[in-house]
């Protein structure tokens, strides 16, 4: 039996989520057609599916690719998940403590991220650490807000592999143990605390470089050649230099110099 357009938009997530499809990765309708053993529609659906989520993207003449996040969208996405994440425990807190079967899921849970710690499957471990914040919004009663955290959490994801971030993975099993005791104990407001702490030290570890001018290069190129700096009053006065004409010089290095 071929493979569901669901099926197929939730392994692409996962992948993203273990950090095995890169931002900018090409996802082609025929090679994913025949790998999920059905027809291009429904690779085509599904992808349409991810684009709409914001996980793929889409070129009338290059086809389909991963997102490759802006500095600005890194901001948006981890401020959302910001305000999710803190929303939900802090609505939670008025109903007291978390249920029994819900803190056995998340210790489970976090059973699976220490032992993936001890493995060398890097995806594996990086799909469970992302997967924890989707879990917890589920084991706090909100499906609608877990799926939605689901897309938050590949995109921030995407976000680290293309700012190269810095972020320990230890470090960050350990915050998510210390979110799970404070919801055991019913203290919401540290709980709140902790995934504050957790969400800003995971997007402070992102290597974003500082804005820069996307004309300097451009700008210094085609900057007048007469513009030289003058010499001193005190310093011999030189004829200036006629400025070099594109056909005393190879015509590649020229055009190379404008671009």
């Amino acid at each position: 039996m071929s493979t569901s357009a669901s099926e197929i938009s939730a392994r692409i997530v996962e992948a993203v989520m273990a950090q095995k499809l890169a931002p900018g990765s090409r996802l082609g309708e025929q090679p994913l057609a025949m790998l999920f053993d059905c027809s291009r529609t429904i690779v085509r659906e599904a992808l349409t599916r991810l684009a709409a989520r914001g996980i793929v993207t889409v070129s009338a003449r290059r086809g389909w690719f991963v997102i490759e996040p802006s500095q600005d969208e890194a901001r948006e996405a981890f401020e959302a998940r910001r305000v999710i994440e803190l929303g939900l425990i802090r609505s939670t807190g008025s109903t007291g403590k978390i249920d029994k079967a819900a803190l056995r899921q998340l210790k489970a849970h976090l059973q699976r991220e220490k032992a993936a710690l001890k493995e060398s499957d890097v995806g594996n471990r990086s799909f469970l650490l992302g997967d924890f914040h989707v879990c917890l919004a589920e084991c706090l009663g909100n499906t609608l807000l877990a799926d939605t955290l689901r897309d938050f959490t590949a995109r921030t994801t995407l976000i680290a592999m293309l700012y190269q971030s810095t972020h320990d993975a230890v470090q960050s099993c350990e915050d998510h143990v210390q979110i799970v005791a404070a919801l055991e104990r019913g203290d919401h407001a540290a709980a709140e605390a902790l995934m504050a702490a957790h969400i800003g030290t995971v997007q402070s570890a992102l290597r974003v470089q500082a804005p820069t001018d996307p004309l300097a290069q451009l700008r210094d190129a085609l900057a007048p050649l007469q513009q030289k700096k003058k010499t001193t009053a005190a310093g011999p006065r030189r004829r200036k230099a006629a400025a070099p004409s594109p056909h005393d010089t190879d015509s590649s290095t020229y055009l190379g110099a404008l671009l």
